[in-house]
This record gives C-alpha cells, sequence and structure tokens, in this order.
C-alpha cells in the first residue's frame, strides 16, 4: 500500500506535467517542467526499484504464502504477474542505473520528436500536422493531393532528425532486449501484454490472409469515383453522396451521449461528466499536439481527454472513441492503481466498441441507398485502418527491429524501402503508392513510444466486431457482462477475462470470423 501510495503521487504529477506540455509544445517552460518531473520520478524510482526485483526472485514457496494472505487479495494478479518478469531483470544496481538514465536516454528521445512535430509547419499557411491530414479526407483531389506533398514537404525538411531519433530508439530497444534476455523485439510486448506468442501469430496470420479484402474495397472505391488509377492520396476520399456538414461541439456532444444512452444509460452518465466537468481539450490550438488520447491520470482522480476538433463527421466518431476509453479507466479506477491499467490489446475494447455505436446510430437516420453507401465506406476504411493498417505497421516494424539488429543503423532510404513493402503488400495493385509516400512512416509516434504496441488495435476492433454480433444476438443481458469487463481493469489476464464471452483468442476461426464480418460489410456496399 505504502508503493501504490508512492506511484499515485508520482502519477498525478507527471500527469499535470505530460498535459500542460501536450497542449503548449512550444512553450519552453512546459517542456523544461516536464523533463524535470521525469527526472524527479526518476530519482525515486531509483529508491524503490528493489521491491520489484526481490519480490520476483523470492523462492516460490516464501511468495506463494505472501500471495495466499488476505492482505494481498486486492494485489494477486499484479504480484503475479511482476513475477514473470523474473528472468528479464538485471541487478539492483543496475536497475537503478538504467531508471537513473532514463530521462536522457529513450525519454529524452520522444521527447524530442514531440517538440519536433510540434513545431513543424506544413505548406505555405503554415499550418499543423492536424490540419494538413484532415485535407487527405477532401472531396476534391486536388485539395487531397496538395496536402500530401505539403506533409511530405515538410517531413523532408527534418528527414535527418526523425531517422537519428527512430534510429537510436531502435537501438535502445536492441540493447534493452539483448541485457534482458528477450529472445525477439517483440518479447517484451507480448509479455507486458499479458499475451502467448502463439496468441499474437494467429491473430497477424489471419489479418495478412485477408489482404485480399483491402484489395477488392479499393478496386471498387476506384470504380465508384470514376479514377482510372487511385493513389495514395485518394484512399480516404470520400464517395459520392458522403454527409459533409460540419458537426457543431455541442451537436457532436449530443450525437454522442444518445448514441452511448441507447446501449446504456451507465455508459452515457458517466461520458456526460467529461463534457460536464471540461475533462475534454477539443479545440484546435497552435502549438498543441495532434490526434486524439484519453489518458488515465490516476484512480483517486479522473481521466482526460484530449482531441482536435475539426467538426467533420470523422471527429464525432474520434470523440466517441476517446470517451470509450474514458468510460473504461472511468470504471476501472476501483481496481485501485496497480490494477486499473488494462493490457493494451484490451484497451482498445471500449473506445472501438464506441466508434461501432455511434456507427449504427448515424446510419439509421441515412434514408437513401447512396448515403448508406457512402458511410458504411467510410466505416470500412475506419476498420480497414484500425486491422489491416495495423498489421502491416507490425510487419514494417518487424522488419526494421530486425534489420536495425542485423546491420546496424538503417538510412532513410532503407527504412522508406521497409515501409513501402509492408504497405504494397497490404494494397495489392489496387492503389498506387507514390514516391512522397516513402517517408510517412517518420511522422507515427507509436513506433517509438509503444514498439510492438500496433497489434493492438487490430486485436481490439477485431475482439469488438466479435462482441458486437454477440451483443446483437443476445441483446440488453450482454451489457451487464459488458460493463464488468470494462470494470476489471486488468485485474485479470485478456484470457480470463474474456472467459464469460466464450472466446479462444488462440483459434484462428475465431479472428477468421471478425474478418468475415468486414467481407460482408464490403459486399453490402458493393450491392447498394
Amino acid at each position: 500500500r505504502r508503493l501504490e501510495r508512492i506511484q499515485v503521487n508520482l502519477g498525478r504529477i507527471a500527469t499535470y506535467a505530460f498535459l500542460q506540455f501536450v497542449t503548449q509544445v512550444k512553450n519552453s517552460e512546459a517542456g523544461a517542467f516536464l523533463q524535470q518531473s521525469k527526472e524527479g520520478a526518476s530519482a525515486i524510482n531509483r529508491e524503490i526499484v528493489f521491491f520489484d526485483l526481490e519480490w520476483a526472485q523470492m523462492e516460490q514457496q516464501a511468495a506463494d504464502i505472501l500471495l495466499n494472505a488476505e492482505e494481498t487479495a486486492p494485489y494477486r494478479h499484479y504480484l503475479n504477474n511482476l513475477r514473470k518478469y523474473a528472468d528479464h531483470l538485471l541487478t539492483q544496481p543496475e536497475e537503478a542505473l538504467l531508471i537513473e538514465l532514463s530521462p536522457v536516454g529513450n525519454d529524452s528521445w520522444l521527447n524530442l520528436f514531440e517538440k519536433l512535430m510540434g513545431h513543424l509547419e506544413f505548406g505555405e499557411t503554415k499550418r499543423s500536422e492536424e490540419e494538413v491530414l484532415s485535407d487527405l479526407y477532401n472531396s476534391s483531389r486536388e485539395v487531397r493531393k496538395a496536402a500530401a506533398l505539403e506533409l511530405t514537404e515538410g517531413l523532408n525538411s527534418q528527414l535527418h532528425i526523425l531517422t537519428h531519433i527512430f534510429n537510436t530508439i531502435l537501438a535502445e530497444k536492441m540493447i534493452s532486449d539483448r541485457l534482458r534476455s528477450y529472445p525477439s523485439w517483440i518479447s517484451a510486448r507480448n509479455l507486458s501484454n499479458e499475451l502467448k506468442d502463439a496468441t499474437v501469430e494467429a491473430l497477424v496470420g489471419s489479418t495478412t490472409k485477408r489482404y485480399d479484402i483491402v484489395s477488392r474495397y479499393y478496386s471498387f472505391k476506384k470504380d465508384v469515383l470514376g479514377l482510372s488509377t487511385l493513389h495514395d492520396y485518394d484512399r480516404y476520399a470520400p464517395l459520392p453522396a458522403m454527409p459533409e456538414h460540419l458537426v457543431s461541439w455541442q451537436e457532436c456532444k449530443q450525437m454522442v451521449l444518445d448514441g452511448f444512452r441507447a446501449f446504456s444509460p451507465e455508459m452515457a452518465d458517466i461520458a456526460a461528466l467529461f463534457f460536464k466537468n471540461n475533462w475534454i481539450h477539443a479545440p484546435i490550438e497552435n502549438g498543441k499536439q495532434g490526434g486524439a488520447f484519453a489518458h488515465p491520470a490516476v484512480p483517486d482522480v479522473h481521466p482526460y481527454i484530449l482531441v482536435n476538433y475539426t467538426g467533420n463527421i470523422r471527429d464525432v466518431s474520434t470523440v466517441a472513441h476517446e470517451l470509450g476509453h474514458g468510460i473504461h479507466q472511468y470504471l476501472a479506477k476501483e481496481k485501485g492503481y496497480f490494477n486499473s491499467d488494462t493490457p493494451l490489446v484490451l484497451a482498445e475494447t471500449a473506445s472501438v466498441f464506441a466508434e461501432l455505436l455511434i456507427f449504427h446510430q448515424q446510419l439509421e437516420t441515412l434514408e437513401n441507398s447512396a448515403e448508406q453507401r457512402a458511410f458504411i465506406c467510410q466505416k470500412l476504411e475506419s476498420i480497414f485502418a484500425t486491422v489491416f493498417r495495423q498489421i502491416s505497421m507490425n510487419r514494417f516494424e518487424d522488419m526494421i527491429h530486425n534489420e536495425r539488429r542485423d546491420k546496424g543503423e538503417l538510412s532513410p532510404d532503407e527504412i522508406s524501402t521497409l515501409w513501402m513493402k509492408s504497405q504494397k503488400e497490404m494494397f495489392g495493385n489496387s492503389v498506387v503508392l507514390d514516391d512522397h509516400y516513402a517517408i510517412w512512416w517518420s511522422y507515427i509516434p507509436h513506433f517509438l513510444h509503444t514498439p510492438g504496441y500496433v497489434y493492438s488495435y487490430a486485436f481490439g476492433e477485431l475482439l469488438v466486431l466479435a462482441l458486437y454480433q454477440k451483443y446483437k444476438e443476445t441483446g440488453k443481458d450482454f451489457i451487464p457482462h459488458y460493463l464488468h469487463l470494462l470494470a476489471e481493469g486488468g485485474s485479470k489476464s485478456p484470457y480470463d477475462l474474456l472467459k464469460p464471452f466464450s472466446i479462444d483468442l488462440n483459434d484462428e476461426k475465431f479472428w477468421d470470423g471478425g474478418l468475415k464480418v468486414i467481407e460482408t460489410m464490403l459486399e453490402q456496399v458493393v450491392s447498394l
């Protein structure tokens, strides 16, 4: 309990420093305070690292006595997990040294990446990354192409620095894995996710076998758009009849809350707290970090959400997605600091499920088949981005980590070649990937912040498609089981958390079932 209190207090400081920084990355004082908080936490963690080491290396008989004690019951899963790292821990002086160096090591390179991307301006009007990426969804091909070229030009101006950051973090991961005796670059991530290698292999194998779904869809889209060739900047072009009206923040709030309430009043009530109490930072501001996230903070406070709201229909889905995370984090806080943090592979469950609820709510409001087709296509593209794109990025990660270990430092061209290989395998001949697309690996933060993370998105999407099917089959009886799953946080393994739903994660047939739902959606839009 004393250790928990220490970590909660550190978490409060870290949350404040991080949120201050991401809303004003150009502010040197905010950056300095974030670095100061990391260095302070490092100094404290250096003094308490003995607990993890001594516990992990304790004799099993003595550990069993403590694990079976009534006092440790709330921490049992967490303590059991720590012991799984016994073979990967160093001595206490070595662990303390790594902790002390971390603020000027990996963390410092990540901080540089965020500062660089936050300062980067695109095009003659010096727009933000978020504004340029938004144009890739514009109905005008000229606007989309211009945005692609602007993004590339901006990234190219800093490519030497971005490449160095990537190489350094890849090397840091290589050294860490060697020191900790992990057999491969992905082993530490799988252990952290509490997954067997066979589960991840089943997910990746099933998904790559169905890349044909991607090719079939984009060949269909090319014909619908009346184009002779579909280029990378055409991927997100809205189909004819796609609703393009802007949605005000108030309208977005109402749509999301209504969609949640139709499923579960409890879910809607929790989401309403985020709007009522200003737990969401929504406007686009100069110097604000791009993208979107939900930050769990610590269990005795509440989560925070950051989005960059432009008012398009996709942003409504993004808000629903992040609120799904927020609801998950809010419900799980009762499990305490050590058990509220959900394994990454289940961290996307609530967010993707929330997206799906809002999608079906919005679809019901569309009356003609052309609008329905366009809207379903947009959802399909979102699913592709979550499933097929993330697995293709997992394949890219696999290549760059192994190449870095085998050949040493990689040039921008070498990394770009591997990126294009992974993307061409997914798109086949359905999309022309122009030369400018070759460096688009360089702005994706997941490769740096959480190596190996991206397959969690595909895991979450395919799992949610299966859960949603169960909801449609069982109706309201499904809801309490689902909310209980969220409230359990990380207090059990993914396998145990999903037992009530009779899901076998090691069976490729389970993953094939989720992929079949996607294929059925494709067949539906082709027939409209």
